[in-house]
């Protein structure tokens, strides 16, 4: 090979690198702001006690309106299909315009001098707010497909969570804006779902463009200061939702409300300044990273291991192993029986539904994150009920705070990958305990403070699963085919905000009275059930705090019954690691040792005086075992042999 070719190549190479570093950042940046304002579904307690004024509804027909809006995501995987027939950036703009119209009407539902509440019959605002839930998840799916096609299996999930995590701040932000503008309407809210979806898909457009499908040259390429650059994400993230949490929930003039929410905006802004920095940084670093274990980086691929022959007789193995370490033992049928075995294998829908870890972790996500989820739907009457109508904004910020910094600890496993090997529905498990405790403190305890704390806990517990969630799906069930299996798995989303709404509808119209109300537009008189004191909530926490158990349960067997592929996959990638590491460095140092120096202009002896077991211009030295290195290499030495 001549070494001018070879150095040219490289050189070609690194160009096309630093091109797809600034692009694969400026696209991860556009999620972060399309997620930030298209949370659209966690202010509904905001504004949802003057729908039900307005329209004169009872309590169980504001829940099915909620869950109309919850039941848009069982319609989810209609954007899958999407993404196949039509660019991403139609189906951006397409899902705003779905969001404009739906939310659009909802408004005009709430004009005073609308007439629009009496002449709409009540199925239509039911399909209305359907079309709002299903343009959110449009939203969503947008947004994991780029993070996906965008980044390597080793950095996917570090970008899921990251841009999952701010769709958790879009009730802070929205709650900014409306104190700007009108603090005491509940119309706005619906005015700002309109239009603030349509805005920042039009800016984050043009970084959209730059998402190709089929432009692996970024994927390809690992750099080593990617996980410096995402702490950097990280750490803007962290400070925005600090500021927030200060900030957010504070009451305020006008004009100071205006510098809060200008500050606010700086800060989501704020990561724009990192592709550009990345992109220079990073000439000439692209390459394996020695901190992270080799992994299957061709996004067409399944997500951390390829499904060959060989892994097919080392899951086979192991199989067998732990069914022999099982037998005699009343639970073994249970964990053993169907398992998923290797992790990134592409499901159909049919395979998937076969799957008992797929209902596992379905039953995890419909005792769990759903639950959370209809909490904050029913917060607005949970703070009307305790007379603390006056706190629901700050109820608002610290559920949507929270609930953002569970989505941002969603990335701790990739973080601590290679200190702490723990699997990702591990985890999840783990995230799921203080929901429990959570609800049963609710139950008990009545004050303020508790609801509180109450609050803090599940916007914390449910915004972890959130944001885990997409990354455990795509591992469990193959990322190529997340467009559609993550919009299976969120079906659980409407059937749970129907059931555990309906449980708090009818305790609360079982406790509540009938009030009377004049319609000063119609002149009808309306009758409407309210319920004021502890009483209207307190069996509901208790029955949602026995469902999130049996989702602790379920989540549990979940993480026993798929460690072994998250541990197979850790050892596998590591050993694929170290190979691949082995043969660049052979095909390298074969090119530059005829000159006897490295590219850069080192001298190669110098350089790698201590492979050869010297220091660098020294005498021979007998080279000292790292404590790990001999398990690994033994491990590595197995499969070879297999």
């Amino acid at each position: 090979m001549d070494t001018g070719s070879f150095g040219g190549s490289r050189r070609s190479s690194n160009v096309h690198g630093v091109d797809g570093e600034w692009r694969r950042w400026a696209v991860l940046v556009a999620t972060v702001w399309v997620q930030a304002l298209t949370g659209t579904n966690f202010d509904f307690s905001a504004y949802s006690s003057a729908l039900k004024a307005s329209m004169g509804v009872s309590q169980q027909s504001l829940n099915y309106l909620a869950t109309a809006s919850d039941l848009g995501k069982a319609f989810g995987w209609s954007s899958g299909l999407a993404l196949l027939y039509m660019p991403l950036p139609a189906v951006l703009l397409l899902s705003a315009a779905l969001g404009l119209a739906s939310y659009a009407l909802q408004y005009c539902i709430l004009l005073p001098s609308s007439t629009l509440a009496a002449g709409i019959p009540y199925p239509a605002v039911f399909l209305v707010c359907l079309v709002a839930g299903c343009s959110i998840c449009w939203f969503n799916t947008v947004c994991f497909v780029i993070c996906i096609r965008s980044f390597s299996a080793s950095n996917r999930p570090l970008a899921l969570s990251l841009s999952i995590s701010f769709n958790g701040l879009s009730a802070a932000f929205y709650t900014l804006f409306a104190n700007t503008l009108s603090p005491y309407s509940p119309s706005v809210y619906l005015l700002l779902n309109a239009i603030l979806p349509l805005v920042v898909s039009i800016v984050a457009l043009p970084a959209i463009l730059l998402c190709h499908p089929h432009d692996r040259n970024s994927v390809r390429t690992t750099s080593k200061h990617d996980r410096r650059v995402f702490l950097c994400f990280y750490i803007i993230a962290f400070v925005t939702g600090i500021y927030l949490v200060i900030f957010g929930s504070v009451t305020t003039t006008s004009s100071a409300a205006r510098v809060i929410l200008m500050g606010a905006l700086a800060l989501l802004a704020l990561p724009i300044i990192i592709p550009a920095a990345s992109s220079c940084s990073s000439a000439g670093t692209h390459g394996f990273d020695p901190a992270l274990p080799f992994s299957n980086d061709d996004p067409q691929k399944p997500l951390l291991l390829n499904i060959d022959h060989q892994m097919e007789i080392d899951s086979s193995m192991t199989q067998k192993s732990v069914e022999w370490q099982l037998e005699g033992c009343c639970c073994g049928t249970i964990l053993e029986k169907g398992r998923v075995l290797v992790l990134g294998e592409e499901h159909s829908a049919k395979k998937l539904i076969r799957r008992v870890d797929f209902w596992l972790y379905y039953i995890a996500y419909f005792c769990g994150a759903t639950v959370g989820l209809v909490y904050s739907n029913n917060l607005g009457q949970i703070a009307q009920s305790l007379n603390l109508q006056p706190r629901l904004t700050m109820l608002l910020a610290i559920y949507s705070s929270c609930s953002f910094f569970g989505r941002l600890l969603s990335a701790l496993p990739d973080f601590l990958h290679g200190k702490v090997s723990f699997a990702r529905t591990g985890w999840l498990a783990t995230a799921l305990v203080p929901m429990p405790v959570a609800f049963l403190l609710m139950w008990k305890f009545h004050d303020e403070n508790t609801l509180v704390a109450g609050t803090a806990l599940i916007g914390l517990s449910s915004g972890f699963i959130f944001a885990a969630a997409v990354s455990v799906t795509s591992e469990l069930f193959g990322p190529k085919s997340i467009g559609v299996n993550h919009n299976i798995l969120i079906t659980n989303i409407p059937l749970g905000s129907l059931l555990y709404g309906q449980i708090a509808a009818l305790v609360y119209d079982a406790n509540g009275r009938s009030n009377t109300v004049l319609d000063n537009l119609t002149g009808t008189v309306d009758t409407m059930i309210m319920c004021m004191g502890a009483k209207c909530y307190s069996n509901t926490f208790f029955v949602w705090s026995c469902i999130t158990l049996l989702g602790l349960a379920s989540s549990i067997a979940l993480f026993l019954r798929t460690r072994l592929a998250y541990a197979t996959a850790d050892g596998q990638s590591r050993c694929k690691y170290h190979s691949q590491v082995s043969t660049n460095s052979k095909g390298m140092d074969g090119e530059w040792r005829r000159e006897g120096r490295t590219e850069s202009g080192v001298d190669h002896e110098q350089l790698h005086a201590g492979a050869y077991g010297r220091a660098p211009g020294g005498d021979l030295q007998v080279p000292t075992r790292e404590p790990h290195a001999a398990p690994l290499a033994t491990s590595c030495a197995i499969h070879k042999t297999h």
